[in-house]
């Protein structure tokens, strides 16, 4: 072989060994179809929840820009804010010349992701209703991103540690559940939102679970009336809220009077992430009480 066909024959068995990314098709939870011509590695994220995510995918070295309060894992914190979730900064965007945006539709306006979509962006968009929903989104981050190995790894974890939860606690003697999110306005959650499933996965019944919105507003005299055996707050941070204790002044309810007043840091159970196991962790014990005070 002459130099020249050798040095061809190096060429080219250097070409070949150059990996092809086949493009990547699939659908958001919105149902619309999100096209990438490769892995994406400038991610922009418009959630906390959303950026944890695709660190826990293992796509973290993609993510380029993030959204106020994006402070799971630490790190996700040194990164460029493009804004808030209910109001990005689109220029902020466009300036980190993202491949990808992944968005949620409960928290971001939808003419916010439409923008983004009409300049040319993919944008996928996350709702998670239930807890299979989580694995199944780190799943497709990875798939985005090329990090299937340890989005799967963490997808199936996840997936174990649920299935290890539910079959300790959900056919236990069910609980009723007041979960309230905040104070003034008093605010809880319908049958709909992940929190109801991780309810149901520790064997609780959410009192509010025919509520028509996701998050709705109530009064005080609703939750009089289903005079609940348990009230959990989440609040603002890791300090359990005063106000809990307010529903002391009724001592005819069920969970003040079996003393079921009940704090869960709201990232632990508020986030659509891994760690919202941690937080059903935290809940299902706290209804385990709940049984064990029972009168007998």
């Amino acid at each position: 072989m002459t130099l020249f066909r050798r040095g061809l024959a190096l060429i080219a068995a250097a070409i070949t060994a150059i990996p092809a990314f086949a493009t990547i098709d699939l659908t958001d939870d919105m149902g619309t179809p999100v096209h990438l011509d490769a892995p994406a590695r400038r991610i922009v994220s418009l959630a906390p929840h959303v950026t944890e995510l695709i660190y826990a995918a293992g796509a973290g070295e993609a993510l380029v820009g993030v959204v106020d309060y994006s402070d799971y894992p630490p790190e996700a914190s040194r990164l460029p804010s493009v804004g808030s979730y209910t109001r990005a900064d689109l220029e902020a965007i466009v300036a980190l010349k993202p491949d990808l945006v992944i968005g949620w539709r409960s928290g971001n306006p939808p003419v916010q992701i439409d923008r983004l979509r009409a300049l040319g962006i993919p944008v996928f968009v996350n709702e998670s209703r239930d807890l299979g929903a989580v694995a199944r989104t780190l799943r497709r981050i990875g798939t985005m991103a090329g990090t299937e190995t340890a989005a799967n790894a963490a997808a199936d974890a996840f997936e174990a540690r649920e299935a290890a939860l539910r079959d300790r606690y959900a056919s236990l003697a069910p609980v009723s559940v007041f979960y309230q999110i905040w104070n003034k306005p008093l605010m809880t959650i319908n049958g709909e939102h992940l929190i109801s499933a991780v309810i149901r996965l520790c064997g609780g019944r959410n009192v509010f679970d025919s509520e028509d919105l996701l998050a709705p507003k109530i009064g005080e005299e609703s939750v009089l009336v289903a005079n609940p055996e348990s009230i959990v707050a989440s609040g603002m941070g890791e300090a359990r809220p005063e106000w809990l204790d307010t529903w002391r002044r009724w001592p005819q309810l069920r969970a003040v009077q079996q003393d079921n007043l009940f704090f869960i840091p709201p990232e632990l159970i508020q986030r659509h992430t891994p760690r919202i196991l941690d937080g059903a962790t935290r809940l299902c014990e706290q209804l385990d009480q709940a049984r064990q005070r029972r009168a007998p």
